[in-house]
């Protein structure tokens, strides 16, 4: 299946509205919607390498305007959309301790959850609840995503041949390996705030909403 799905991405990634797609679910994922980029960025910009950097800048400017829908969600409608888009995702218990290490450490979590393959619309919709700094969000989120997707851009304008050849030859590995630093990234986020003091850690671990 995954094979498949591989395969049918590879062959649009060459049509007219690929970049569109790309821009809708990156900005659609740092907000509400459940699947990841990465995947797709990574397969566009084999199928494409020339136009590596072009997705990487479009990937991060999409996912930093869905940041901020999700921001605008937490912010004006999390008593409503906010709270059953949270349960529908699975991140009701995730949710106390995000705002808990948000209060406490700022954007340096903003720009964490923007660098890892985690929910990062748990993050920009928990902002917007406790009502963070725009600036400072707007800014680590450009950091953090601008730093994955950018460097996944550069990475394959240098080296997508070479690449495409290994995903081609070693493809069950590869997804293994991508599923394993998913698995990471939801660990980091369970860890987040983890440089914090023992007292902080305590408190955000056994936070519940306000």
């Amino acid at each position: 299946m995954l094979r498949r799905l591989y395969d049918w991405t590879m062959a649009k990634a060459a049509h007219p509205h690929a970049e569109w797609w790309l821009a809708g679910i990156c900005f659609a994922e740092s907000s509400f919607f459940p699947i990841p980029p990465h995947p797709l960025l990574g397969l566009l910009c084999l199928a494409e390498p020339r136009k590596a950097i072009r997705f990487g800048v479009i990937a991060t400017l999409a996912s930093v305007l869905g940041g901020l829908f999700g921001y605008a969600i937490g912010y004006f409608l999390y008593e409503t959309a906010g709270t059953w888009l949270i349960a529908t995702l699975g991140l009701s218990d995730a949710f106390p301790k995000a705002a808990c290490y948000l209060r406490e450490r700022d954007w340096e979590i903003i720009f964490l959850a923007g660098t890892t393959p985690v929910p990062f619309k748990l993050l920009t919709i928990t902002a917007g609840f406790i009502e963070m700094a725009l600036v400072p969000f707007i800014l680590a989120s450009l950091a953090g995503r601008g730093l994955i997707f950018m460097a996944v851009g550069v990475m394959f304008r240098l080296f997508g041949a070479p690449i495409k050849a290994i995903i081609d030859r070693y493809f069950a590995l590869v997804t293994t390996a991508f599923l394993v630093l998913v698995v990471a990234g939801f660990l980091a986020i369970s860890l987040i705030g983890h440089g914090g003091s023992e007292e902080q850690q305590d408190k955000c671990e056994s936070a519940t909403l306000p």
